[in-house]
């Protein structure tokens, strides 16, 4: 009988912890090509107060903080939410740029936290593949989030932004 009891505790304690964890990370990748050479959609995207000039979600973009190992940009978006970023790392050669969130608005956008990663190589017919990758959070990081702040509505929001940005910059770039 004590064994029987010992057993059943066992397995109730294993299973609590494996219930309780919290919100896993999510990606998107998109990529699209884009008909110009890679150093002038590269010239864009080094910009990183630029973001506003070619992603249509963005309506400011302004550098709030720059150091010689730190830059901030400040994004309005079109609905008049502000998300701060922070630029992690610019790779000039290797035509890629590394930022992430260091001040959410889940008013405006429902993720807690991303990291992104954008990079230009070479496509065919001297055009350029960009890819735009990232790994996020959703808005509520709790066990039981409401449905505005859930994985679904953080994955359904990135998705959107990248797939519009990178719709914007194709369209702007080749315009030019």
């Amino acid at each position: 009988m004590l064994k029987r009891f010992l057993l059943i505790a066992a397995l109730l304690l294993s299973v609590t912890p494996a219930s309780a964890h919290g919100p896993t990370p999510h990606k998107v990748e998109e990529s699209i090509v884009i008909a110009a050479a890679p150093s002038v959609v590269w010239e864009k995207l080094a910009d990183f107060a630029g973001l506003a000039g070619w992603h249509p979600l963005v309506a400011t973009c302004t550098v709030a903080a720059e150091t010689a190992s730190n830059v901030e940009r400040t994004l309005t978006l079109r609905d008049g939410g502000a998300l701060v970023e922070s630029l992690d790392e610019m790779d000039a050669a290797g035509r890629s740029l590394s930022y992430r969130l260091i001040k959410p608005n889940l008013d405006s956008f429902p993720v807690s936290f991303y990291s992104a990663t954008l990079t230009v190589s070479e496509a065919p017919n001297d055009g350029s593949t960009v890819r735009w990758s990232a790994r996020f959070y959703r808005g509520d990081t709790g066990n039981y989030p409401p449905e505005t702040l859930d994985d679904a509505a953080a994955q359904a929001a990135m998705t959107k932004f990248i797939q519009a940005g990178l719709g914007g910059l194709k369209e702007k770039t080749e315009r030019r």
